[in-house]
């Protein structure tokens, strides 16, 4: 099977799932609730990223979206039949990790644009800090940003091959590794994935990586994962 052929039924595994519908919505869903919250309370250190805060609990639903796309596969023999149509196991794991990018790609910029217009109502005259560019920047980074953080949870998936021990590792960090280290700006702290990448959603930010620099960092991050979870489907057995 080709690869256009095997992304389609990758697509069709997705799209059916009414779980996996649901995490996509929830990305929406809870950054632009938790934005809204953040904005409403905002004071002028940096008006950009309170519009933005939400991201930090929408990519937990995006991190599930990914674990849960691949986890799938190792429940109840799944993956001896997407082999078994597609021998290939590198094609078929572009085609799995394509038809998980595109739909969060979808969604995260659609949140990011939302995000933004909702950020800049409740803001009202705060929004002095920024103005449209830097509002574009940090709604196309969401998007970014949050396909990265998909992609590097289906990648270390595919490595640990549970769904349940790759949320086990990646929710506590994002969502307290992340807050501890988060007075250590400009040391090596910004070099961790969900720090690097956020830096697109800052109106202002110390240190020496910028938004596009940081989102590269974080792609570096997701990469990595990716090349690991190859290898490690091609290494064991199904």
């Amino acid at each position: 099977m080709g690869f256009t052929p095997a992304l389609h039924a990758e697509w069709i595994k997705i799209r059916t799932l009414r779980s996996q519908t649901v995490t996509l919505g929830a990305v929406l869903l809870a950054t632009v609730v938790f934005s809204l919250l953040a904005a409403a309370d905002a004071d002028d250190t940096d008006p950009l990223f309170s519009a933005f805060f939400g991201v930090s609990f929408g990519q937990i639903a995006a991190v599930a979206f990914g674990t849960t796309a691949v986890a799938a596969e190792f429940q109840g023999g799944a993956l001896r039949v997407s082999l078994a149509a597609v021998p290939r196991r590198g094609r078929w794991f572009a085609a799995k990790t394509t038809a998980i990018a595109l739909p969060v790609l979808a969604v995260g910029l659609a949140t990011g644009l939302l995000t933004w217009a909702v950020g800049r109502e409740t803001l009202g005259g705060r929004t002095a800090g920024f103005g449209t560019a830097e509002g574009l920047r940090a709604a196309v980074g969401c998007g970014l940003y949050l396909t990265l953080m998909a992609l590097l949870a289906a990648g270390l998936t595919a490595v640990v091959r549970s769904g349940v021990a790759t949320l086990g590792i990646l929710v506590p960090f994002l969502l307290i590794v992340s807050f501890v280290v988060g007075d250590m700006s400009g040391s090596v702290a910004d070099l961790l994935p969900d720090r690097a990448g956020q830096i697109a959603l800052h109106g202002t930010w110390d240190g020496a990586l910028g938004p596009w620099t940081g989102l590269t960092v974080t792609a570096l991050w997701t990469a990595a994962a990716l090349a690991a979870g190859a290898w490690r489907l091609r290494r064991r057995d199904a």
